[in-house]
């Protein structure tokens, strides 16, 4: 099955059951690194209450989640090859992939790589400030403001600063 589809049946299959436990789904990958695949899927607990975005799951969650996941995935054996099945949180240094990922970090300081050079820096640690479908507007330590293409973006996580 090809990588795509293999992301797509996964998600399709966790729907009802991360509706029925609470939680939600932050990213989804399946990649190669090396000679060995990896189906990695990073999880969050749904809003409750007055919150408005989801919050940190704990090893347990991540445990019970794996285990649904693994048996679902037994019985249906969509994926050809032997893979690793990785269940987690996203972390602290969470990168940044959705609309609601760039909106729910407004504010909060992010470390970028771009693809090309901006201003003689491929890297950048900046406060992100707007979210486009086109762009991030992000302030550097120096207070300027830095319109980044997101076609030039490789990456971009939350910054840990301790």
């Amino acid at each position: 099955m090809a990588k795509r589809n293999v992301t797509e049946l996964v998600k399709k299959e966790i729907k009802p059951y991360f509706e029925r436990e609470g939680y939600v789904l932050y990213h989804i990958e399946f990649v190669k690194e090396g000679k060995d695949w990896f189906l990695r899927v990073f999880i969050e607990k749904a809003p409750q209450g007055d919150e408005k975005w989801p919050t940190n799951v704990g090893a347990d969650d991540c445990e019970k989640v794996s285990r649904y996941l693994s048996s679902r995935l037994d019985d249906l054996d969509p994926i050809e090859h032997n893979y690793y099945l990785e269940v987690s949180s996203p972390g602290l240094d969470r990168p940044l992939f959705k609309d609601e990922h760039f909106e729910r970090y407004r504010g909060e300081l992010v470390d970028i790589k771009l693809y090309k050079s901006v201003e003689g820096r491929k890297n950048f640690v900046a406060k992100l400030l707007n979210h486009t479908d086109d762009y991030i507007d992000v302030e550097d330590e120096k207070g300027n403001i830095i319109q980044l293409p997101l076609d030039n973006i490789a990456k971009v996580r939350l910054s840990v600063v301790f």
